[in-house]
């Protein structure tokens, strides 16, 4: 007796990585052109990476493709039951007919063949037969046929034959991807970083992975305050170091809860227990193995006696049918976009609509530069005198004169403000589209690419761009996926002379977990430090803080500001808003001597005299005119109200 394929293991539930991309396009291929493609297909990986799940997509797709195919899943200890039962039973001819006529074999866990002579040869004649019919098979074991104990030669020439492909542990940006469409599908809410700390810790397979996710999921369920980061990480056992196999990986793995509740369903209709329930039962087995989520349905099953079930069960219909239509007309449009799991669930009716309504508006542009850094306010210097060259060169000539430009220096000093002016200026040419954005952001965006089986639309995306600058490149340290993404848009957007700019807080060379190859390219452009604010810098800064402060600019006080040292621009805006708001506090105006009180510890009246002539009780603005203390009302708003946008 065959094993029924598992309707949730399907391509579009597949979440795909770099460590299994070669085998779900084989796959494909295979559901795609049964017999010709790769016969056999070996697949092999270590416990839980997916192996059944994807040798059942690979079949599901092929069934949907081609409905009248005959396919046969089994796993090979079914496969020699079955062989022993039929022997036992005068029906061995029968049983190798049987196998022989099937379009598609499907055999999981081959590995088992180690001491079983007599499979060994079944297996070889079958192999051999189904081949000579033009049949496809496909196996799986958790290693290549080489290394499977005690295989006789020839089943190792014939399995070598087709192709023999492998899936690793996934990577970093899939496991994030496969938690958050797991905690996805558990209605599960988590506070930010939370998963990307799970994914953070390596494991090494996917069981693993959801064993960590439940352990998250139910103390959630059970405490009133959610988790952070820090918390799960300690409820995992997990730390900076963690690998799989420590704590972490002891996690229980994830359970079918909704194959028992199946289960529960068909004993329940056959017992005929309470019409109304069996009619529930039996649209959520349809709709589910439709792929569709039944939440809707399954809270029904959980009530006493809900009224109206049946218009519930005819709303659901009628919204699964509408996803069906979306999903097709999306698919139509952009093939990678249909795949998204909200084409799935029918309580997302409204944001399938409208995720199909911007696919019909075409693809839309990626991120661009913020309005809040234009050139023209950016204060220049010695200090980053050859970086802001460099730019108007870059603006000039884009993609032709430095290309990447790569700017470097400490958090502060404002390499976010010049990459996003650049952005700004590259955007005013006709036709431009500019792609800015921070690293994390881009990572981001990968990551839901790959979790909505989208990555067709995302290199769209992307690829459409004029220019490509990213903020803190070195982010993508040790996430391999990004970086392969990255290394194919550089290429391309060089061989286009299509502009990159690029930031970091340190030269390439210097950044750790950046692949060989991003390093020699961000290094074959130009790299251009940005240094500590200098004197003109800082003066340039301060007045253009203090224009935005409502404050009139003293002579005094710029000189004053201007001649301290501060290592960043940020560091500045520290300084103008701690004098800021002492003269808030104090009622005050903003002047030399009160900075010095400040920042010194100085009183106004011991320093050299600056800014204004003081008296005691007159006060010499720089506008011209005396004052008087008395006479004369300041307003000075609560600085918190009016920040200064930092610079980077």
């Amino acid at each position: 007796m065959t094993a029924a394929l598992n309707p949730k293991f399907s391509f579009e539930t597949f979440v795909v990585g770099a460590a299994n991309r070669l085998a779900v396009t084989a796959g494909r291929a295979v559901a795609e052109n049964p017999g010709t493609a790769y016969n056999p297909l070996f697949i092999y990986s270590g416990s839980g990476l997916g192996k059944t799940h994807l040798l059942m997509a690979l079949g599901q797709g092929a069934k949907k493709l081609l409905p009248h195919l005959n396919i046969e899943y089994l796993t090979l200890d079914e496969y020699v039951e079955a062989f022993h039962a039929a022997v036992a039973a005068g029906q061995g001819d029968a049983f190798r007919r049987r196998f022989q006529n099937v379009d598609m074999l499907l055999v999981d866990d081959v590995q088992f063949l180690t001491n079983r002579k007599e499979m060994q040869a079944e297996l070889l004649r079958l192999t051999e037969a189904l081949q000579t019919a033009g049949h496809q098979i496909v196996l799986t074991s958790d290693r290549p046929p080489a290394e499977i104990a005690d295989l006789d030669e020839r089943l190792i020439s014939r399995f070598s034959g087709g192709l023999v492909v492998d899936i690793g542990a996934p990577d970093y940006e899939t496991r994030v991807a496969i938690l958050r469409r797991k905690a996805e599908e558990r209605r599960a809410k988590f506070q930010p970083g939370v998963l990307e700390t799970v994914a953070a810790a390596e494991f090494q397979n996917v069981r693993e992975l959801m064993g960590a996710l439940n352990r998250l999921v139910a103390y959630q369920a059970v405490n009133d305050v959610p988790l952070n980061a820090e918390g799960a990480k300690q409820l995992l056992g997990l730390s900076a170091t963690a690998r799989a196999g420590g704590p972490a990986a002891t996690a229980a793995p994830s359970g079918d809860e909704f194959g028992a509740f199946l289960h529960d369903v068909t004993v329940t209709v056959g017992k005929a227990v309470e019409a109304w329930r069996a009619r529930v039962a039996e649209a959520v087995l349809r709709w589910e193995g439709e792929g569709y989520r039944t939440q809707r349905l399954e809270a029904l099953l959980e009530q006493e006696a809900p009224a109206g079930v049946d218009d519930v069960i005819a709303g659901f219909a009628r919204d699964a049918e509408r996803l069906k239509a979306l999903e097709a007309e999306v698919a139509a449009l952009d093939p990678g976009a249909a795949g998204q799991s909200l084409f799935r669930d029918p309580d997302r009716l409204a944001d399938a609509e409208a995720a199909a309504e911007r696919v019909r508006a075409g693809a839309a542009p990626p991120p661009g530069p913020s309005g809040a850094f234009p050139l023209a306010a950016y204060a220049v210097g010695r200090s980053n005198e050859v970086a802001v060259s460099a730019a108007r060169a870059v603006i000039e000539h884009p993609g032709k004169r430095y290309n990447p430009l790569v700017l470097t220096g400490k958090s502060g000093l404002g390499k976010t403000h010049l990459l996003n002016a650049i952005g700004l200026e590259l955007a005013k040419a006709p036709g431009a589209i500019v792609a800015c954005l921070s690293t994390q952001a881009f990572i981001d965006e990968l990551i839901a690419a790959i979790d909505g089986n989208r990555m067709d639309w995302w290199h769209a995306r992307y690829r459409q761009a004029t220019a490509l600058l990213l903020d803190d490149v070195h982010l993508m340290a040790g996430k391999d996926r990004t970086q392969e993404e990255l290394f194919n848009l550089f290429n391309l957007f060089q061989d286009d002379e299509r502009q990159l700019v690029f930031t970091a807080p340190q030269h390439p060379n210097k950044v750790t977990g950046l692949e060989p190859r991003i390093t020699s390219r961000l290094e074959g452009g130009l790299v251009a430090e940005l240094a500590e604010p200098d004197r003109a810098v800082r003066r340039t800064v301060l007045e253009r803080l203090l224009a935005q402060q409502q404050i009139a600019p003293d002579a005094a006080l710029l000189d004053y500001v201007a001649d301290r040292p501060v290592d960043s621009v940020r560091a500045l805006v520290g300084v103008v808003q701690r004098v800021i708001g002492a003269a808030a506090a104090q009622d005050q105006p903003v002047t030399a001597g009160l900075a010095r009180e400040v920042l010194e510890g100085q009183p106004a009246e011991q320093g050299r005299r600056t800014g204004g002539f003081r008296t005691s009780g007159l006060v010499v603005s720089s506008l011209g005119g005396i004052r008087s203390r008395e006479k004369m009302a300041w307003d000075w708003p609560d600085p918190v109200d009016r920040i200064v946008e930092e610079l980077r």
